[in-house]
């Protein structure tokens, strides 16, 4: 065959293949095989979650809620005899329950009663003025290592402690926003997700006018599905035709569309999509903190190898065009590990080695917990003590607070906090 245009010799393969067969194509296979998936997953979510109805926070034990706010359990029995603050439910067996709202109630009216001193930032953590919006994005280059269950839990513990939080789902597969309950097929219409603060066109939209409350009071959500895949193939098409004003380039629109909420939130938890682009670029140019998740196998080190040099190539090139990158933080999370694993803590030995302080200190471990609650799109936080074999709940969740907390303590450092 003489040398064809790419095009031109694609049409003339598929035009012969489809005269030399009368069966079902693979496309149409793989129609079928999307459409008999799509339709049994929709059905267990609506078993699971209906459409008409809301997920909703399980309520707090008076010792939980005692730990989340950072008093003895003994001073919130006294403030609810005392008829002060919010008032929990109480079991049958005489146990106060408190919802999360409740629990930021309190911890409002502990501040205020503490306020002018140091302890007034115990029970209420939000940032001041002077202090940035702390915009973490969670990637890595290959999917199966976590990202999304380590975003979806980093949101919801620093909620759980007080914070002003916003989840941003980045990737078009939407695996974060049905973890809080959000179908992308069902409740994400057209232009409600970032891709309508971040579209080229005059049909862009305010980021504020997209964002949806959780059940999680205190953390929000900018939910996402396939129309994010938009922004992937209109970019260069932007580029090309130079319809982008510099200040207005891919690379800073994130960003730009964080600015109309800035002021609203302490910590902006972005998911990033796990392949490195335009979303990704533009993301990683927005955040003030990287957090890069492992799956410590050689095969995915190998992978966050080539991840890394793609994206050095690529934010030097963001750099030189005026994007700035400006990081308060950069680590490397190992998660799924299996401490009994030699060969897994040969990886990380590695990588500690190889990374030094990079690599966070502590990493998350892999746990039966975690995936037993991901069966039914919820998380450790939600599913609470009594729902698994409480030594598997409690191991589990000692990791993921502890990985959790040293995130915390790494926005506090940005924050010139103690």
């Amino acid at each position: 065959m003489a040398h064809l245009p790419l095009a031109e010799e694609l049409s003339v393969n598929l035009a012969s293949l489809r005269s030399e067969s009368h069966t079902s194509s693979i496309d149409e296979t793989i129609g079928e095989h999307a459409e008999l998936l799509s339709e049994q997953l929709q059905a267990m979510s609506e078993a699971l979650f209906p459409p008409a109805s809301k997920k909703e926070l399980r309520k707090f034990t008076s010792g939980e809620a005692a730990r989340l706010i950072g008093v003895s359990d003994s001073r919130l029995r006294q403030l609810s005899l005392a008829g002060e603050g919010p008032q929990p439910a109480l079991s049958p067996g005489g146990r106060r329950h408190y919802t999360l709202s409740q629990i930021n109630a309190l911890r409002q009216m502990l501040a205020q009663a503490a306020k002018g001193r140091n302890e007034s930032r115990v029970y209420l953590p939000s940032r001041s003025a002077a202090e940035r919006l702390q915009v973490l994005a969670v990637t890595n280059f290959k999917g199966g290592s976590g990202k999304t269950t380590t975003a979806a839990h980093l949101a919801q513990y620093l909620a759980l402690r007080g914070y002003r939080v916003l989840a941003v789902d980045l990737d078009p597969q939407a695996s974060l926003s049905a973890l809080f309950g959000i179908l992308p097929e069902v409740h994400v219409r057209a232009n409600e997700t970032l891709y309508a603060a971040i579209r080229y066109d005059d049909e862009i939209r305010a980021l504020s006018a997209i964002t949806k409350t959780t059940y999680f009071d205190g953390l929000d959500i900018v939910p996402g599905n396939l129309e994010l895949m938009e922004f992937e193939h209109e970019t260069p098409k932007a580029l090309l035709s130079g319809s982008a004003q510099p200040g207005e380039m891919f690379f800073s629109r994130i960003a730009r569309a964080l600015d109309d909420v800035s002021d609203r939130y302490d910590v902006v938890v972005m998911d990033c999509p796990p392949q490195l682009g335009y979303l990704t670029l533009s993301a990683l140019c927005a955040a003030t903190s990287v957090l890069v998740t492992i799956h410590p196998q050689m095969l995915d080190v190998a992978s966050m190898s080539q991840f890394l040099l793609m994206t050095h190539d690529l934010l030097s090139v963001v750099r030189e065009a005026g994007g700035r990158l400006d990081y308060d933080f950069f680590r490397y999370l190992v998660t799924r590990y299996e401490p009994q694993d030699a060969p897994q803590t040969k990886v990380v030995a590695l990588l500690r080695n190889l990374f030094g302080d990079h690599v966070m200190t502590n990493p998350m471990v892999k746990s039966a917990a975690i995936s037993d609650a991901g069966l039914t799109k919820q998380t450790l936080y939600e599913i609470g003590r009594e729902s698994l074999t409480r030594s598997t709940y409690d191991r589990a969740l000692e990791a993921l607070d502890a990985v959790n907390g040293e995130i915390e303590q790494l926005m506090r450092q940005a924050w010139g906090r103690s």
